[in-house]
């Protein structure tokens, strides 16, 4: 129940306050919601599954984004653009691949 309202008081906010996010800091943003979006839907499958732990959780969720984010910037600097692409697909296919858990579990099928 806290993680909704917190949930949705971090919407509402930024509906309210619009931050403007960095120039600098643009082509990470992607990166770290993917990252952060893995991390949720892991969550959901290991609360599905009776195995979730929140200190796992939270160190997933922020480990996920710095990793994510370190990488691309790694990939910047060595003029590796790609990096960013293998980062969202590789993300990509864990959270599609939790969702099938998720799907399978809810729906048994």
């Amino acid at each position: 129940m806290i993680a909704a309202i917190g949930l949705a008081l971090g919407v509402v906010l930024g509906l309210l306050f619009q931050p403007d996010i960095p120039l600098a800091l643009e082509p990470y943003v992607p990166i770290a919601v993917v990252a952060a979006l893995d991390a949720v839907f892991g969550g959901l499958r290991a609360h599905l599954d009776g195995i979730f732990d929140d200190k796992v959780f939270v160190v997933s969720f922020v480990s996920n984004v710095i990793l994510a984010a370190m990488i691309v910037f790694v990939g910047d600097k060595l003029g590796v653009t790609e990096l960013a692409t293998g980062v969202v697909v590789v993300l990509g296919i864990r959270i599609f691949s939790n969702a099938a858990a998720i799907r399978r579990h809810l729906f048994h099928a």
